[in-house]
């Protein structure tokens, strides 16, 4: 694996970490689940991308890196609903007005265990 793949591996598996201990709280932040469960999902993509060397914009549109990733991990294709959801809930709950639920969270952590055993298996690590 190269040197930036494990870089993103590294930060993906960070947001994981962050998103578990977040639903072990007494009284879990589901906006902030949602939020990093996205983000371990976009950096994981990233990283299938650059070890494949399949260049990609700036971007948290999980359904553009999806789409990238697609020949590299074609599997994820399978999850774009899901993945345009996951993005959606991670970003309107920015601003107030929005507030993502129990429901929501446990649908982003879904996609998250999916999108992350997908990525693990495909870069060679374990699940």
């Amino acid at each position: 694996m190269n040197p930036l793949t494990n870089e993103w591996v590294q930060k993906a598996e960070g947001d994981h970490h962050v998103t578990m201990r977040l639903l072990e709280d007494a009284a879990p932040v589901y906006d902030a689940v949602c939020f990093h469960a996205q983000q371990c999902v976009e950096k994981y993509l990233k990283a299938v991308l650059q070890e494949n060397e399949i260049g990609f914009p700036k971007t948290h549109n999980l359904v553009e890196l999806a789409r990238l990733s697609a020949l590299a991990l074609p599997e994820v294709t399978l999850l774009e609903s899901a993945l345009n959801t996951l993005t959606r809930s991670a970003t309107e709950v920015l601003y107030p007005g929005t507030f993502s639920s129990a429901q929501d969270a446990a649908a982003s952590v879904d996609v998250m265990t999916q999108v992350r055993g997908l990525a693990r298996h495909k870069l060679g690590l374990e699940f």
